[in-house]
């Protein structure tokens, strides 16, 4: 039994938008995340950090989800900035149901439990008051209060918290986030977002007791990352 993590698979088989186009380390992204993904198993499970597919709508990111549901074990979905086939659990389930799809699971005002610890999480946002708008504001207040529920929801387990956007990074930094992970006492924090040149402004390793790292898919190699065996 093992814990991964990755974000950013950008797929695009039920659209019109490959990653591909960027050249790069995206050429063949596809291929990349197949032999990534060969080394999870049916009793691992996968927290997947958002941006999962281009598609505009559920109707439309059927092939994508078909593509995630072949990856072995439980995945736990947390929604990105691109993710515009997001709706509601209920219609994502429901969408799961009629097309087959098993142990898909949304990471969305909740938390899951692996072993001793809780896997924690939501999207995050960019929030900077003198540069961000009243609705920006707004869904940054929404994401904080997800956050908080699901961190309160894992109790006192220890707890893993993943998020699509970074909280810090070089330039920035998400106060509120960051003094809610001390709070709760979380000591392990992922997010994605990150890509290309963004890598470098990533700040990684332990910082005011708390160990960040960054696993966008291209950072990754397109590998998931074992978060524990």
């Amino acid at each position: 039994m093992a814990l991964y993590v990755i974000g950013d698979l950008h797929l695009s088989l039920g659209s019109e938008k490959p990653m591909d186009v960027f050249g790069g380390v995206w050429q063949g992204y596809m291929e990349k995340l197949e032999a990534g993904f060969a080394k999870v198993g049916p009793e691992d499970t996968t927290v997947l950090l958002g941006d999962l597919s281009w598609a505009k709508d559920l109707g439309e990111a059927g092939p994508d989800f078909a593509w995630i549901d072949r990856i072995p074990g439980r995945k736990l979905i947390v929604k990105g900035n691109h993710d515009f086939w997001w709706s509601t659990a209920a219609k994502f389930y429901r969408f799961c149901q009629e097309r087959g799809f098993s142990d898909q699971w949304v990471l969305n005002n909740n938390c899951y439990f692996y072993g001793d610890w809780a896997l924690c999480g939501t999207r995050g946002w960019f929030f900077e008051e003198s540069r961000s708008s009243a609705q920006d504001e707004k869904v940054f207040r929404r994401e904080l209060g997800r956050l908080e529920t699901s961190l309160k929801a894992a109790g006192e387990r220890e707890k893993l918290v993943f998020l699509h956007y970074p909280p810090r990074y070089a330039g920035y930094e998400c106060r509120e986030i960051l003094q809610m992970l001390k709070c709760y006492g979380v000591r392990r924090c992922f997010y994605g977002h990150l890509h290309g040149p963004a890598h470098k402004l990533a700040q990684q390793g332990l910082w005011d007791g708390v160990e960040y790292k960054l696993v966008s898919a291209d950072y990754l190699g397109f590998r998931p990352f074992l978060v524990t065996a």
